[in-house]
């Protein structure tokens, strides 16, 4: 086995990033390429799992919503692959 790696992430990245992960495992809809894509995939997802509490307070939605604007801040227009929803809308 390879040496790990550290990455660190903001809160609002690891909330972001975990509500990501947490979308895909539910729907299954983006394909990867092989099963060591997605082995890599859910060891960072449940490491994100184990280290965040937001997701179970009961505030967690307003938590991702407020996450997602100042990731977003100054970012007006979808980037690549983004599909446009209620969550990612622009912001005046």
């Amino acid at each position: 086995m390879s040496n790990g790696i550290n990455v660190n992430l903001s809160e609002d990245e690891a909330l972001v990033l975990f509500e990501f992960f947490a979308r895909f495992d539910e729907t299954n809809l983006f394909r990867m390429r092989n099963n060591a894509e997605f082995v890599a995939f859910m060891r960072i997802s449940g490491q994100l799992e184990k280290a965040l509490v937001a997701p179970f307070e009961p505030a967690y939605q307003e938590r991702i919503e407020e996450a997602r604007a100042r990731l977003t801040e100054g970012h007006y227009e979808l980037a690549p692959g983004v599909e446009p929803d209620a969550s990612n809308e622009k912001r005046a």
